[in-house]
């Protein structure tokens, strides 16, 4: 029998079908059910055939499914009470990003994992990109001199109409801070090497979703790290609908020190690097190979199997319970300022 046993809580959004896939591949896991509440998205999913749902209720899956680890993809106003029950049953639990949408929902999971000894792991994979694990390399090493300044472009397409509607419904969404300057707050530590020391500023405003006015599709954020080190950060839903993904400002990373500056862009095959020394911009090509440090599910299953070592570098349920609250801080700061 393989080691853990994986239970499948909800296919709303896609990304939770990478983890799938994942899961499948992976030599030490095993698919012991899967479970989606949505009648439209279980047809779908029928209709497609890679995904095999095995229950009809997520209470008689989790009592009855055999399972250790719960993986969790459903709307993320549902996620949290999906990973508090799965935590009271005994279960690991992985989640796609955001892992709750509720502070309360975090406390509640946090006091879950210290009281029964049990892991959270979150789908935070930004950092596996090769890309910025290059621009990483630069960072550590000292090419830039000592960073002072971090400006994150995150912008993403809002494509109302084709995007799931359940974004759009009150308490289906938890803010843009929370569902994408999430990846804000894991990214910077892992990064440079040093924790984040306070947020100073959020916002979050209306302007594309007109259809939708409570839904906040600009959000913005300035905070600073423990070594002095400063971020802004644009997350906003007005990159362009048909195109969004493909413009260099969909996850653009720029990074200032004290000795020169390197910016890249996720997807793209180089990254560019001039230092003081240098008399014009390098185009550097992204490491192919992996950095032996984020892996969202490898991470998880050797916490859960204490192998290794934490720290800042890795996905544990520390570093994922710091990055969740730091997220949802951000969310309630916006709201404060509204």
């Amino acid at each position: 029998m393989k080691n853990h046993r994986f239970l499948f809580a909800g296919f709303r959004h896609p990304h939770i079908s990478g983890l799938y896939d994942r899961v499948s591949a992976h030599p030490d896991c095993a698919i012991a059910g899967a479970w989606e509440g949505d009648g439209a998205t279980r047809r779908q999913l029928a209709t497609e055939g890679r995904i095999d749902l095995t229950h009809e209720d997520f209470g008689t899956m989790l009592a009855e499914g055999g399972g250790t680890v719960v993986a969790i993809g459903d709307t993320y106003g549902r996620r949290g009470a999906l990973a508090i029950a799965a935590l009271r049953a005994g279960c690991h639990v992985i989640s796609d990003k955001p892992l709750c949408t509720r502070m309360e929902e975090l406390e509640t999971i946090a006091g879950l994992v210290r009281e029964k000894g049990l892991s959270v792991g979150c789908q935070l994979d930004l950092t596996e990109a090769p890309v910025l694990r290059r621009l990483r390399g630069f960072v550590r090493r000292g090419t830039l001199g000592k960073v002072q300044t971090v400006t994150v472009l995150a912008q993403h397409p809002l494509r109302y109409g084709s995007r799931p509607g359940w974004y759009f419904e009150p308490g289906g969404h938890g803010g843009t801070l929370n569902d994408i300057g999430v990846h804000v707050f894991d990214l910077l530590p892992w990064l440079t090497g040093s924790p984040w020391r306070r947020i100073l500023t959020a916002r979050d405003w209306n302007a594309k979703a007109a259809e939708a006015p409570h839904f906040r599709d600009c959000a913005q954020l300035h905070g600073v790290l423990e070594n002095g080190a400063a971020c802004f950060a644009d997350v906003s839903y007005l990159a362009p609908d048909r195109a969004g993904y493909s413009q260099s400002q969909y996850w653009r990373i720029t990074v200032h020190g004290t000795a020169g500056m390197a910016e890249a862009s996720y997807g793209a095959g180089t990254l560019t690097l001039v230092t003081d020394a240098d008399e014009s911009a390098r185009d550097v090509t992204a490491s192919s190979a992996p950095d032996g440090e984020r892996d969202c599910l490898q991470n998880f299953l050797d916490e859960i199997e204490g192998k290794g070592a934490g720290g800042i570098e890795k996905l544990t349920t520390e570093n994922i319970l710091k990055t969740s609250r730091l997220a949802l801080e951000a969310q309630q700061r916006a709201a404060s300022e509204s």
